[in-house]
């Protein structure tokens, strides 16, 4: 059997393992240390917006802390993209909070401000203001943000941006994980960057990092023996996971360029294809990392769908994958209310993840793009020199 191409797979910088000896020579093994304070503060100093940084165990622990700190509580709701990974959606949940998903738009495939605000407007009516919105970037692609931030501040509820598949990417030259109140960050092993597991909670005020720290250690109050005032969760990165990360900054500027090339590979492929249409930034305002690279199958014009292709990858032990699945149509979240349109379930049926590694081989590329020729019955020899 041929070898397997990835979807998305870890890409170590080779540092990572000095800064995990360092943690076992100065045997700093437990969730704390100077990997994570360093960690944090590599982070801090990327994103470039005076923002404070508290380094989790998951991007999924980053956006329950958010919650928690918006003062979501049980029979509150919160509005949600519906496009995205059930981890944005699931915290609500463990709240005891109601999700409203919204439909997304045309342009970047992230929440549409229109159905955002008629769902505002329609739960207000309802005698049930939402508590937290939670945008999220999708691939990488940063949402429309000052349309959906002025949305928030007219309403004056808190926006939480997950920026969990988004860091590097930017809007208005300004760092994806910044727009709102909170924004989250996730470094799972498939993320352009990886800590094996872990995640990140972004704050805009040393009280509010203090806040989440203080939760994700198990709420111990400052007292000489163990005393706890709130419910708190054993949430904080280990020393050893904030080691990878910080070995793992020395390369991201390389990885989101690496990640950019692989999107340039495939519009070199597709720009001869009828009916395929790589997901791309609408125009200047918006500068994507590219986490990972989609197309778009119009049947009607390709005369393939897009389970053709998906199949063709995996006869070749190629990974592909359908995109996110709208929350909306989630079984667990059938009850859920939601306002849109069809854009989200549209693009759910016709869209296919490639592969978009910042580690694919030349040999893995040319494998990628003779299934794609083979499949759109374009007989050309491709060759990743061309």
């Amino acid at each position: 059997m041929k070898s397997k191409v990835w979807l998305s797979s870890p890409h170590m910088g080779g540092n990572e393992l000095k800064y995990i000896e360092e943690a076992f020579d100065t045997n700093w093994i437990a969730p704390l240390g100077p990997n994570v304070d360093g960690f944090e503060k590599d982070l801090e100093i990327f994103l470039n917006e005076n923002v404070k940084v508290a380094a989790l165990s998951t991007g999924t622990a980053a956006l329950h802390l958010a919650l928690i700190e918006c003062d979501v509580n049980p029979g509150d709701e919160v509005i949600c993209q519906s496009m995205t990974f059930s981890a944005s959606a699931n915290p609500i949940a463990y709240l005891g909070a109601t999700p409203v998903f919204i439909d997304s738009e045309k342009d970047t495939w992230n929440m549409c401000p229109a159905a955002l605000q008629e769902a505002i407007e329609d739960r207000i009516a309802k005698g049930k203001k939402p508590k937290a919105i939670i945008v999220v970037n999708l691939y990488g692609m940063p949402a429309k943000m000052d349309e959906i931030l002025a949305i928030a501040a007219k309403y004056n509820i808190p926006l939480i941006e997950d920026a969990a598949e988004s860091l590097g990417s930017k809007y208005k030259g300004k760092a994806c994980g910044t727009f709102g109140t909170f924004g989250i960050l996730s470094f799972n092993g498939n993320k352009i960057i990886t800590t094996s597991g872990g995640g990140a909670l972004i704050c805009h005020s040393q009280a509010d990092k203090d806040q989440a720290v203080f939760l994700s250690t198990q709420a111990r109050d400052n007292a000489p023996h163990y005393q706890h005032s709130h419910i708190g969760y054993n949430y904080r990165m280990s020393n050893i996971s904030a080691g990878i990360g910080r070995g793992q900054m020395e390369v991201l500027n390389e990885r989101i360029e690496g990640r950019r090339k692989m999107h340039d590979f495939y519009a070199e492929i597709c720009k001869n294809m009828d009916g395929i249409e790589l997901f791309s930034e609408p125009d200047s305002d918006f500068y994507s990392n590219h986490w990972l690279s989609v197309i778009t199958i119009d049947e009607s014009k390709s005369l393939k769908t897009r389970e053709d292709l998906r199949l063709a990858f995996l006869k070749e032990n190629i990974e592909s994958r359908p995109i996110w699945k709208p929350m909306h149509l989630q079984p667990v979240f059938k009850d859920a209310p939601y306002y849109g349109g069809k854009v989200a379930e549209d693009l759910f049926g016709n869209s296919l993840c490639l592969p978009s590694g910042s580690n694919l081989s030349d040999d893995e590329r040319e494998r990628i793009a003779e299934v794609m020729i083979e499949v759109f019955s374009n007989k050309k020899k491709y060759s990743v020199s061309q």
